[in-house]
């Protein structure tokens, strides 16, 4: 398999990818860089792929997920963590 195939990815995780990629789009990064974004944030958070077979899973790390959530709250209620102390 030729390196930067998407074969091995499960639907879920391209669905995870699209979703980041579009993203990025948004926050103005090209259509390449977005897409490397959206599929490093999957092996990221699946720890490098998903394997087949009962009993072979590993959880997932939704830091990034949770991380962006923050930030976009965050700016949403206006900035500075300092407002609500």
């Amino acid at each position: 398999m030729p390196r930067g195939s998407k074969a091995k990815y499960t639907s879920k995780q391209k669905r995870q990818a699209r979703h980041i990629e579009a993203s990025a789009k948004r926050r103005g990064y090209s259509a390449k860089r977005a897409a490397q974004i959206g599929y490093a944030t999957v092996n990221k958070q699946d720890h490098g792929g998903k394997k087949s077979g009962s009993g072979r899973g590993k959880t997932s790390n939704k830091s990034s997920s949770r991380a962006g959530g923050r930030a976009s709250a965050r700016s949403r209620r206006g900035g500075s963590r300092a407002a609500h102390r």
